[in-house]
């Protein structure tokens, strides 16, 4: 889960950060006009450089949508350490850009969803939307994708090492542990974890705490948003979060966990020094481009018995800001996207799960389909805690690291998180809080 960027105080930073960037990316001119002497509008797209790689921007894509309606499209592309920043920053100084590309649970924390960004309920493309649940929040439809793949978080493992070794993919947590073992024994590291990237620790307790509530605990995310509930009232929670630590500590991981990070995760498989990593298929996907022979599969984290596939909530969709300059041109560009023969070809070259009823899904890669198969179609997957949170994380990911550090208890983690959870919701208004 590549997650958005830290943030900084907001006070002279960016205020100097506010006019810095008023312009940036942009082809206005000092009056702010973006429609040229021939009529042509230039609407602004802002998107991370780390994305620069999807397919809403490809230039082609583009390219058409100008040659059909005379509408061009500019993009900001923003310091990857900084979007969310600069994004809060454009928004608060009334210096939208028309399009923005986020992620939909995200954009709830960030960015203010409901006060900065059009609801899209009656969009004529909406009608044949066949998953509005990955593109809403507060009932209403605010975000476009032409998938519906949210991401799944699991266990990425090596297929042929389990074979070998004659091991099955386990449904509880001792036999988790007694794969590590096998694992361990024929000198190879079970377990890749990452976390001197922040967010890759939460990959584990996200997943089990969103399977655990599903499954024994249905109000447990309501109830801790409305704050009848504290963190530390669910003490299942806090046992999640010793069996990460148990794995640290019987020696089934790598020994630098707060050195290493997730960019040395390909090379960790490609090299067969790993078995396993907590981490969703974006991961299998980036293995299998730099070696299509690996047999990579993904299964569901034990923390719970017989668990169901985390489900992170889908990234990467376009939304589109109230303020924005040229509202309908902004528009035009989702609804030109959304035609079938070009949603058809995004969703072709991406090897995208199609989320339009007249958009046909295509073959996909064998990884893939065996989680469509194992966990989609049979409906055995829960969306992961991120979906459920109205607040940033940050603070949560911090302190799991420091239980790796030694500096703190999985106990002293749920505490901090609690304290913190609760200064975040008071923050924001929340009632209750």
């Amino acid at each position: 889960m590549k997650q958005n960027a830290k943030r900084f105080s907001m006070g002279v930073a960016t205020a100097l950060l506010a006019i810095s960037l008023t312009a940036c990316g942009s082809n206005n001119n000092a009056n702010g006009n973006t429609t040229d002497k021939n009529g042509k509008v230039t609407i602004e797209l802002a998107i991370s450089k780390s994305s620069q790689d999807s397919a809403f921007v490809e230039q082609s894509l583009l390219d058409e949508f100008e040659a059909e309606t005379n509408i061009k499209v500019n993009l900001q592309l923003l310091p990857a350490e900084q979007t969310t920043t600069v994004l809060q920053t454009k928004l608060a100084v009334d210096e939208a850009p028309d399009i923005v590309q986020y992620n939909l649970a995200s954009a709830t924390t960030d960015l203010n969803l409901e006060r900065n960004f059009e609801i899209l309920d009656d969009e004529p493309w909406v009608s044949r939307v066949a998953n509005k649940d990955v593109l809403s929040a507060y009932g209403h439809v605010y975000s476009f994708h032409v998938s519906q793949d949210t991401g799944m978080q699991g266990v990425v493992y090596n297929k042929d090492m389990f074979k070998d070794l004659g091991l099955e993919v386990p449904t509880t947590y001792d036999e988790f542990l007694a794969v590590c073992e096998a694992i361990k024994a024929s000198g190879v590291t079970p377990i890749f974890m990452p976390f001197k990237d922040a967010w890759a620790a939460n990959v584990y307790p996200g997943a089990a705490f969103a399977d655990y509530a599903a499954k024994n605990d249905p109000t447990m995310f309501e109830d801790l948003n409305a704050n009848k509930r504290k963190w530390t009232d669910v003490p299942e929670l806090q046992s999640f979060l010793d069996q990460q630590y148990e794995l640290y500590k019987k020696g089934y991981t790598n020994t630098d966990i707060l050195s290493d990070s997730y960019d040395m995760s390909v090379g960790k498989f490609l090299n067969k020094e790993v078995a396993m990593e907590f981490m969703g298929d974006w991961l299998i996907q980036d293995i299998v481009m730099q070696d299509p022979d690996m047999n990579i599969g993904l299964f569901a984290i034990p923390a719970t018995d017989n668990p169901k596939l985390g489900a992170s909530p889908l990234g990467g969709q376009l939304f589109i800001p109230k303020k924005a300059k040229h509202l309908e041109e902004a528009k035009k560009f989702l609804a030109f996207i959304a035609q079938k023969d070009v949603a058809q070809k995004i969703v072709n070259e991406q090897s995208y799960v199609s989320n339009f009823t007249d958009v046909e899904t295509p073959e996909l890669p064998a990884y893939k389909q065996e989680i469509v198969d194992n966990y989609i179609t049979p409906k055995n997957t829960t969306l992961t805690m991120d979906a459920y949170m109205l607040v940033d994380r940050s603070e949560l990911y911090r302190s799991l690291q420091d239980q790796f550090a030694g500096a703190k208890t999985s106990e002293q983690v749920m505490k901090t998180w609690n304290d913190k959870f609760a200064e975040l919701m008071k923050d924001m208004g929340v009632e209750g809080f």
